[in-house]
């Protein structure tokens, strides 16, 4: 345990061994990590928005919730509004793309103002504005916390493989090949022009827990 800080309190003992992380008792947006037999706890100074985006079927949801059990952080995926919306304004709308970005937009900024950590999973898509992730950026900045983009990739093969899993019903996902083919050139346009990210995965050659773990240490790494 050498050159780690020791925090104590009557039930149990914490160790912090990261300069700028602070552990606080009480707050529901600390990270327990089992590393190295021990359990470590890291508190970053700061909201942190985990930002995970990648194309259709890259994992972001499965991969997400892993990262929300091993952090404590809420998990805020992309279908939660999408769907919302979506069930009253049809998706591209006008309507449907300015309530989906308010929607967004309020509850990060909430979140950043109240120093609560998140995970944002989002997919790159053109109904999107460019310059959406950027304001993301500045906002939480601006309430002195700090986004960390995780980006996920998987090949075509591997994509169209899992498009059709029937587990993509339950919340109204892209499962049409031909649609996928068909936005797939726009869509990867989009991608392009995102942020450049803390770290890449490429989520078929790692399975969910091998990618969770790697964003953890991420997380950790970037204070």
């Amino acid at each position: 345990m050498k050159g780690l800080a020791r925090f104590a309190r009557a039930d149990r003992s914490y160790w912090v061994d990261r300069p700028g992380f602070g552990f606080r008792i009480g707050d529901s947006c600390h990270f327990p990590l089992q590393v190295e037999g021990c359990l470590r706890r890291w508190y970053p100074i700061g909201m942190r928005l985990i930002f995970i985006y990648g194309p259709v079927a890259s994992g972001k949801l499965t991969v997400g919730r892993l990262v929300a059990e091993r952090t404590g952080m809420p998990l805020f995926h992309n279908h939660l509004i999408v769907d919302a919306v979506g069930a009253v304004f049809p998706f591209g709308s006008p309507e449907f793309v300015r309530l989906r970005e308010q929607f967004w937009l309020e509850t990060i900024s909430t979140a950043a103002v109240s120093d609560r950590s998140l995970i944002f999973t989002f997919a790159p898509e053109p109904s999107v504005p460019p310059d959406f992730p950027d304001r993301v950026s500045r906002m939480v900045a601006e309430a002195g916390g700090k986004v960390i983009y995780i980006a996920l990739e998987l090949d075509e093969t591997e994509q169209e493989r899992r498009l059709v899993n029937p587990t993509r019903e339950r919340f109204g996902k892209l499962r049409s090949l031909d649609l996928l083919r068909e936005l797939r050139p726009s869509m990867a346009t989009c991608i392009k022009l995102m942020p450049e990210p803390a770290l890449r995965i490429d989520t078929g050659a790692l399975t969910p827990n091998e990618a969770a773990d790697a964003i953890v240490r991420t997380i950790a790494a970037a204070g």
